[in-house]
């Protein structure tokens, strides 16, 4: 029988897409009210491998993710999801999301995304949230699963995701 151990807290991510960047200003101004003191924050990226979002926030998305300096229990994604959605429902108009915030965590060995959409590859945490394993790290280098999303897979936000990697390892209690 295995010994039950907490587990150690985790480094908070937020991916951001968005067009209009007052909106994206906004959502970092309220996530870090909500979460603490931003640690980092990538480039602006152009959102370009989808465009499941056009329909409601038009074209020429961007993305960008930020990272936060006080680490968080994993056992929060779920509410920190719904604090997400909150946000983006105070900054829509008309009824149509400006922003879409993407919480999530990173740790030594992955990437976890919280979501609000089941699948067969997603683990039910509560009060309608999923989370999923987007990206695993190994042999120096996060790695994408068969269901990870394309833009997830590329070498620009493996990059970032190292760099926040590092972050989490300089932050971590000794």
């Amino acid at each position: 029988m295995g010994e039950i151990k907490t587990h150690p807290p985790v480094k908070l991510i937020a991916g951001l897409i968005f067009r209009d960047e007052d909106a994206a200003e906004k959502a970092k101004s309220s996530l870090e009210r909500r979460f603490g003191k931003i640690d980092f924050e990538s480039p602006v990226l152009p959102f370009l491998h989808t465009d499941y979002y056009q329909g409601e926030f038009g074209v020429n998305l961007k993305r960008q993710f930020l990272s936060f300096q006080k680490l968080i229990d994993p056992e929060n994604l779920s509410r920190i999801k719904i604090t997400t959605n909150k946000i983006e429902k105070r900054l829509s108009r008309d009824n149509k999301r400006r922003i879409n915030i993407d919480p999530g965590y990173l740790d030594l060995s992955k990437l976890v995304l919280a979501t609000t959409k089941d699948y067969s590859h997603r683990i039910y945490l509560k009060q309608g949230i999923y989370a999923e394993v987007t990206l695993f790290y190994q042999n120096r280098e996060f790695k994408p699963s068969n269901w990870t999303y394309p833009d997830y897979r590329s070498p620009e936000y493996a990059e970032i995701f190292n760099k926040i990697r590092s972050l989490y390892l300089c932050g971590l209690p000794t």
